[in-house]
């Protein structure tokens, strides 16, 4: 069921809902409340101005639970307890903000998508959010946070463990006078529809190999710019295989599940100013192939087409967007399984670039499929070209699980880039391209080896994509192996597909766009 999001000027304990949330600074020091017969209720010592109404319903009850929690409205500190009847909300939640200064848009997204977990956690099917002073400008943020972090993949849960209940309606409330009105409802439509796209992701991300083949990963995009209103076009196995994707071909033959070749496009009505390629590696499950991994987490590996999901998340993104530029957006889609024909190790490859490839490593098959994507996407004359990618463990060891790796092949991308990761707020550090380190990928049977030494390994990796990029000037490779996925809730993320780098690449476009 959509959710239901309204912001409007309204008291917010007389908005009933299941669940009640105020979000509170953590370093303003209360204002002492005018004189008089309609005064406030005079907030109590160490208590927020803005909780005092809700104090004085409680009878005192909230300034003492606080004290007892030893609340200081430090961000993310939370305290949720029963409405006692004495309001009309079944339970309350308290969340710190953190100082005032500083807090921008990405900091409304995570305070939003808390509360919706909350509500979540606590069965709640309404929510009522009061915001305090200055949140009501960033309702698009808001928007999407409350989206982004009511996520659930429930789709094959069944009997008790389907959840009962699911949040439809949320109510936004600012402090004053301010917010409510036609713009504040475009910037709510706005922020959902941007939501929409990272939650496609999350849904491609999360199902399970057997459901989502290369070929349903194809239909899904069909089906999203059906919905959306951009353009799909599919090659089929025979199509890859005439056109001389041999990497792709390489990679998926060892499967029942043939390949396919996907290329999405959104053309604005205006004559564009810039054209934004993006490629995604969907690898919709790896074993590695004959280079097999060890079992112990392989179910994983139905993320590895997370780069893929997430370039369609980003077409299903810009139908509410409307950007004034071109975007393009290509996957290549494979299974890489260890059949009878497999591509093997010592191997030689052709590919679209016209390079020759000796295999080293059948578990190294993202970079393969995305040299082949690569040398198709450079034909659109791109002013920026964006891969990325689950593609290395290594990166996963130097930066941990909560942070993409990404690297630039000139200034002007690195800053482009930069600004978009700004903006998002998603988690990301520029890695360098050590050409010293090209060295590692000579073969002795054919141009290039496809891995080079153990050490680096992601810059080896990186640097083998940049051979297929052809004279484009601008181009960022981002290996997002760590934030794929997650085991547990944090920020706007779910547990799962999280659905990272749509935001950036969302913001990407924006910036090109001129918004």
């Amino acid at each position: 069921m959509p959710l239901t999001l309204s912001l409007r000027v309204a008291n917010a304990l007389e908005t009933p809902a299941d669940l009640l949330v105020l979000g509170v600074w953590g370093s303003a020091a209360p204002r002492e409340p005018s004189a008089g017969k309609d005064a406030k209720p005079k907030p109590k010592k160490g208590l927020a101005e803005s909780l005092a109404p809700l104090d004085h319903r409680l009878e005192g009850g909230l300034a003492a639970l606080l004290e007892r929690e030893e609340f200081t409205g430090k961000r993310d500190q939370t305290v949720v307890f029963a409405g006692m009847g004495r309001v009309d909300f079944q339970r309350v939640a308290i969340i710190g903000l953190g100082p005032r200064a500083g807090f921008g848009d990405v900091e409304a997204r995570s305070f939003a998508a808390k509360a919706a977990r909350i509500a979540n956690a606590e069965k709640a099917k309404s929510v009522t959010i009061s915001l305090p002073e200055g949140l009501e400008t960033r309702a698009r943020a808001l928007a999407e946070g409350v989206e982004l972090g009511a996520y659930r993949f429930t789709k094959y849960l069944t009997g008790d463990r389907k959840p009962k209940s699911e949040l439809t309606t949320v109510h936004l409330i600012p402090s004053g006078k301010a917010g409510g009105g036609a713009a504040a409802k475009k910037e709510l439509e706005l922020g959902q529809g941007i939501a929409a796209g990272v939650l496609l992701s999350r849904d491609l991300s999360n199902e399970p190999s057997n459901v989502l083949t290369p070929a349903a990963l194809a239909t899904a995009a069909e089906v999203a710019g059906k919905m959306h209103g951009f353009k799909v076009t599919v090659f089929d196995f025979e199509e890859i295989k005439r056109r001389g994707m041999h990497l792709i071909q390489a990679v998926g033959q060892g499967s029942v599940h043939e390949p396919r070749f996907v290329h999405m496009a959104y053309i604005p009505k205006q004559k564009a100013q810039k054209r934004l390629v993006f490629v995604g590696k969907g690898v919709t499950f790896d074993s590695g192939g004959i280079s097999i991994k060890p079992a112990a987490g392989m179910g994983e590996m139905k993320h590895d087409m997370s780069g893929a999901a997430n370039v369609v998340g980003l077409m299903v993104s810009l139908a509410a967007l409307k950007p004034k530029c071109e975007v393009h957006a290509i996957f290549a889609a494979v299974e890489n399984m260890p059949d009878g024909n497999a591509y093997r190790p010592g191997d030689v490859w052709g590919s679209l670039d016209g390079k020759s490839v000796e295999i080293i490593n059948t578990d190294a098959e993202g970079r393969l499929i995305l040299a082949d994507a690569l040398a198709y996407a450079r034909e659109l004359k791109p002013d920026l070209l964006v891969d990325n990618a689950t593609l290395t463990g290594a990166m996963v060891v130097a930066l941990g699980n909560t942070c993409t790796g990404w690297y630039a092949n000139s200034e002007a991308a690195a800053r482009e880039f930069e600004g978009a990761v700004k903006q998002s707020g998603e988690s990301m550090w520029r890695m360098p391209l050590l050409d010293e380190l090209k060295e590692g990928l000579k073969s002795d049977v054919a141009d290039l080896k496809h891995t080079g030494d153990r050490w680096g390994g992601a810059i080896t990796a990186a640097l083998f994509l940049r051979e297929f990029i052809g004279d484009t000037k601008n181009w960022v490779h981002a290996d997002i192996a760590g934030p794929a996925m997650s085991e547990r809730a944090a920020g706007w993320w779910g547990k799962g597909g999280t659905g990272h780098a749509v935001l950036t690449f969302v913001s990407l476009v924006e910036r090109a766009s001129g918004k």
